[in-house]
This record gives C-alpha cells, structure tokens and sequence, in this order.
C-alpha cells in the first residue's frame, strides 16, 4: 500500500478555489496585461488593490495579539510601496481626487464585516492577496519589464516598481513562510472554522474578480495595439509588394 501524506490545509484550500482560481487568472491575463503597454491601466490595476492591502496591513496590526498575528507583517507590508507607485503614475496629488469605486468598496464592507465578527477568516484573504502578489503579481512585472524591451517605442520603465520590490528578503521564503504560517493557524481551528475558511477562500476570488473587472482604460490599450500590429502588417505588405511585384 501506497503511503500518500494528507495534504496540508494549503493545498486544500488550492484544490477547493481551483474553478475561480483559473477564471482570475484570466481576467488578470485579459485586463491587467494591457498594463504592458498602457501605464495608466497599470495604475488602474494598482489603484483597486491598494485599499484592500491597505486594510489587511491595518488588520494585521489591530490584530497582533491573535492567530492573525502570526503573518509576517513587518515583511509584507505594501501599502507605503503602493503609494509611491501610484504617486509615480498618477502625480503627487492623486489621492487628493481619489475615491475608492463601487466594487472597492463592496469589498471593504465585507472586510470590515469579517473583522468585527470572526476576524479568523481574515487569514484566507491575507494568504491569497499575498500569495498572488508573491507570485502572478511579479511575473506579471517581469513580462511588462520585457514587453517593454520588444517594443521600440515603449521606454523601459525603471520607477514605479515599489510593489514587487521586497529588497533582499528571498520571495521564496517568503512564500514559504506564508504556508507554513497558514498550515500553522489551521492546525489550532477546529474542523467547522477551517471549512469556512476553505469558503471563504471562493469570496476572495470572487471579490477579487469583480475589482479586477472594473479596471479602466483596457478599450483604449486595445485599439491601440490593433492600430499599431495593423500598421506594422500593411507596412510589411507595402514592402513585399514592391520588392515581388
């Protein structure tokens, strides 16, 4: 007989949010990568994520004292590498014109909601927001960074990239510490809790897939990269014409 290990509450929680795991990998591919040439859809998809790390950093603090404390907060913390990003693509005074939009604020609700009822299933949006950024989130910087170096009227942009800098903290022990953490305060829940956790988990995706869905600007981005591939092609056609004529 085979002596297979149960899977840790992780890879449970991965194996439960798989269906609406892939639908905002999707999305993030579909909206978020028009970011690759367009800055200001990049900031747009930096903007709706901003108050929802903003507050799961404030909640982890408000919250050091329980299981919640046990993220490493003093190495995640984003809010400040938010802002000066955002400070970096929209202007100094951008907060001074900002409000969050409708889905934002859906979703600060059901933060707020969690945090005063059973703070507990905080940690399902901690581990995911986090995860994601620690791992969609930097590839999705490395293919702008090489999208940019394709194409010859794009700058290479060496500012505005605050939120997928962590310094010399290794990103992989990071992400495993995020784990291992996460196993660690499902180990002292009881089996109902960690399912409403495993539930929980399916929101996260779901509000994360409406906010990514209202980021602005992908219409523009695209007519502007099927006016640039079609100039490209009649240029290349004009060429091939006079040479084979």
């Amino acid at each position: 007989m085979s002596d297979k290990s149960e899977d840790t509450f992780c890879e449970k929680m991965r194996k439960a949010t798989k269906k609406i795991h892939s639908i905002s990998d999707a999305l993030v591919n579909a909206k978020l990568a028009f970011g690759f040439l367009d800055d200001s859809v990049w900031a747009d998809g930096l903007l709706v994520f901003y108050e929802i790390f903003r507050y799961l950093e404030g909640a982890m603090f408000r919250l050091s004292t329980t299981k919640i404390g046990l993220f490493p907060l003093e190495k995640l913390q984003r809010t400040k590498a938010f802002e000066l990003d955002l400070e970096f693509y929209l202007g100094k005074g951008w907060i001074k014109n900002y409000s969050p939009r409708d889905s934002v604020i859906k979703y600060l609700m059901r933060l707020r909601e969690i945090e005063d009822t059973d703070p507990t299933l905080l940690a399902a949006y901690i581990y995911h927001l986090y995860m994601g950024l620690l791992s969609g989130g930097i590839i999705l910087h490395k293919k702008k960074l090489l999208m940019q170096k394709m194409l010859p009227y794009k700058k290479i942009q060496t500012s505005g990239n605050n939120i997928t800098d962590f310094g010399n903290i290794s990103i992989f022990e990071l992400k495993q510490n995020m784990r291992d953490t996460m196993n660690k305060i499902a180990e002292m829940l009881d089996e109902d809790t960690k399912n409403k956790l495993i539930e929980e988990s399916k929101i996260v995706f779901a509000l994360n897939n409406e906010i990514i869905k209202s980021v602005r600007g992908t219409g523009t981005v695209l007519f502007k990269k099927i006016l640039y591939f079609g100039t490209v092609f009649m240029l290349i056609l004009f060429v091939f014409l006079v040479l084979f004529k």
